[in-house]
């Protein structure tokens, strides 16, 4: 091999010609046809010389180049790509009844009792995603946004090395590829302890992680994660060269695009069922989750005689899966102890696979919840997971309950401090009453006020937390804003006994590591009055109650002042407080040492007086409104604030109070009491839809 300085230029187009074919070549082999050929040092050999010769000829970097799938310097921001046809969303079914109604809703609109193909394919359990071709040459991507308008991840979407960078052969000059981006489990596994080891933050679910990295400003920390896509349909296109959803997926391979191989054509109703029955059985052993199957009718022409609903196709529908559920055997109940002193039993399971995800743990909610079920160790239980929700027990199988076993005896004394634990007349919750003077109390207490809705502080994650705790690094929030001060002046108070932190010299720790968390740290010094109220971890106090708290006071001053003072009453006044939960602030003002925690913050930060910027005009306005599921194109946090800025009301529960519930993927029993108590249930789209 010739050395880079003696390339002749067409030398060098040769090579990057080779280069790029060989790298698509292995690519495909690789991640599509399972069969790789090169080991990962001859593949990394291949893109470190095509790297090399684009730095020496930079005019003749291909459209293909492999270096594209490297990823580029940060972006400031994704800008806005309006879908030339709009990205719908698909209606649910959740039945077999539902699935005859909707096929039999279909022949009645086309007037035939005859069979109609459906192609049915899994529900890739991922994020939507547009690529745009001009002349077989990938030229932007997008996401799906709310249908209309996307964002433009072209320099995310190239990192991905599934994606043919340009199509061979015959193909429109305008083409859409839509799909799903997804990340393997076993590659969301590997991420996650990376992250984990490194301090980072860990991601629920590969759905979740597939999206926090595909919407990465910096592209190359897109490229370091193993991100794949399946392709399924398609927008704008300037020809279309197939009549059939079967006859575009044969397009699709021929293109290099992958396709699913789970997807099937079905004649009847009765191949359908046996389709999704066989994707259900086998969904544990995929190498990537699905949340249920997509049919679609295969006809072309007939899509277009069945046209679209408001905002969904007639001639589509999501089967939607049950909740997982499998069966393991309880090793160990264990007892949490929460930021509120709260006792929370977990039980510690064997490892078993439910929906793709190894579950280890699941909750027992409380002391009531145990006996209820008369759960024990050793226990067969039947145990279930609904999207994000946390494992839980279904039902013992006390059929093979050991003879030795015993009844579970709840603990009156904190496991972690010792302190009596108590409950309350008329609570299901047992707490510790030694409040900071328990360290799982003190540790949770911190991860509270450094979470996404309080102090929202990035690097000081669960595992740092307790690392800085237990080493008495942190002790409780005001240490936070002194960290910096005494990574170089050492001890500033008596739990602090070096000469000096020296965070940088930490295992995993650098100069530019700590640099960015003490940036962290400094960003947060001015905060608005309902996050600071939040992040107090006071009892009761959620995101929406801090709101309304500081709605009526304005500023922090007026309302400790209040607190202190035991001004009970006009707490009780506020609408959507009760006597309860005004108790509970109250009493929170009265511990010495939460006063002392507060003036100690006071020093360090600014508490900016609230100021309504409410829109009480908005279709929402007054409206008691309830999020599940995940959303698509915000966060929870960021849904609920937009809707409490429209003058709504949030809550965590459902009720015949409530007015709408906005559903997500994988909602879970919230949904399902919507529908129980005829509560109008929106769609993501139909939320965004309706307070725009």
């Amino acid at each position: 091999m010739k050395d880079v300085l003696t390339l002749t230029e067409a030398e060098a187009a040769a090579e990057l010609q080779y280069l790029a074919e060989e790298m698509e070549k292995s690519d495909i082999a690789y991640y599509q046809n399972d069969e790789p050929y090169l080991t990962d040092s001859q593949y990394d050999a291949l893109k470190l010389r095509n790297l090399q010769i684009e730095a020496r000829f930079p005019h003749l970097i291909r459209a293909d180049s492999p270096s594209h799938r490297v990823g580029t310097k940060i972006n400031t921001d994704f800008g806005k790509v309006t879908h030339r046809f709009p990205m719908l969303s698909l209606g649910d079914i959740f039945s077999v009844e539902e699935l005859d109604s909707f096929i039999m809703g279909v022949k009645r609109f086309l007037n035939t009792a005859e069979d109609i193909p459906f192609m049915s394919e899994p529900k890739i359990d991922g994020l939507s995603f547009s690529a745009r071709y001009e002349n077989g040459i990938f030229v932007q991507g997008a996401t799906r946004g709310d249908g209309t308008t996307g964002e433009d991840i072209t320099a995310n979407l190239k990192t991905i090395r599934q994606l043919p960078l340009v199509i061979k052969g015959k193909v429109p000059e305008i083409l859409e590829i839509r799909g799903e981006v997804y990340m393997s489990k076993q590659d969301f596994l590997d991420l996650n302890e990376k992250n984990a080891a490194e301090g980072k933050k860990t991601f629920a679910n590969p759905r979740n992680a597939a999206a926090g990295s595909l919407r990465q400003l910096d592209s190359r920390i897109t490229a370091e994660r193993k991100l794949s896509i399946f392709a399924y349909t398609w927008g704008e296109v300037s020809e279309r060269m197939w009549d059939s959803q079967e006859d575009f997926f044969n397009h699709l391979k021929e293109w290099g695009f992958p396709v699913n191989p789970n997807n099937k054509l079905c004649h009847t109703l009765k191949e359908i069922e046996q389709s999704f029955t066989h994707l259900a059985e086998i969904r544990s052993s995929l190498p990537y989750d699905i949340d249920g199957m997509v049919y679609k009718v295969n006809s072309i022409a007939l899509q277009e005689r069945l046209g679209f609903l408001t905002r969904t196709p007639r001639w589509a529908i999501a089967h939607k899966f049950p909740a997982e559920k499998a069966i393991t055997t309880i090793q160990n109940i264990r007892i949490q102890v929460g930021r509120t002193g709260a006792l929370t039993p977990v039980a510690d399971l064997e490892p078993v696979n439910v929906g793709g995800v190894i579950v280890s743990h699941a909750t027992l909610h409380n002391e009531d919840e145990i006996k209820r079920k008369d759960i024990r160790i050793g226990d067969s239980v039947i145990i279930q997971r609904a999207g994000d929700v946390i494992p839980q027990v279904v039902e013992v199988l006390k059929n093979k309950r050991p003879s030795d076993s015993q009844e579970f005896i709840f603990p009156t004394i904190c496991p972690e401090c010792g302190a009596h634990a108590i409950r309350e007349e008329d609570e299901a919750v047992r707490r510790c009453t030694g409040g900071l003077t328990c360290p799982a109390q003190a540790i949770e207490r911190i991860k509270h006020f450094v979470s996404r809705e309080a102090f929202d502080i990035e690097g000081l994650g669960s595992k740092i937390v307790e690392e800085f705790y237990q080493e008495g690094i942190l002790q409780s929030p005001p240490d936070i804003f002194s960290l910096e001060k005494r990574n170089v002046d050492g001890d500033l108070f008596s739990h602090q006994s070096c000469a000096g932190l020296h965070l940088e010299s930490r295992d995993g720790w650098g100069k530019k590591s700590v640099e960015k968390l003490f940036n962290a740290i400094n960003n947060k010094r001015t905060i608005d009055l309902p996050r600071f109220i939040y992040a107090l971890g006071i009892r009761q106090v959620g995101t929406a109650t801090a709101r309304l708290i500081a709605k009526n006071y304005i500023s922090f001053q007026a309302f400790m002042q209040d607190m202190v003072n035991k001004e009970t009453l006009k707490l009780v006044e506020i609408d959507g407080i009760g006597a309860n939960m005004a108790t509970d602030i109250v009493e929170f003002f009265q511990e010495e040492h939460n006063i002392i925690t507060i003036n100690r913050l006071l020093k360090e930060i600014a508490v900016e007086d609230f100021v309504d910027t409410t829109n009480y005009d908005s279709p929402i306005a007054g409206k008691t409104i309830v999020f599940t599921g995940t959303l698509e194109k915000m966060t929870r946090s960021e849904a609920k604030a937009k809707a409490l800025s429209l003058g709504a009301k949030v809550s965590g529960s459902v009720s015949k109070n409530t007015d709408y519930v906005v559903q997500g993927a994988d909602a879970g029993s919230k949904a399902a009491k919507a529908a129980e108590l005829g509560v109008k249930i929106l769609t993501e789209e139909d939320f965004l839809s309706l307070i725009s």
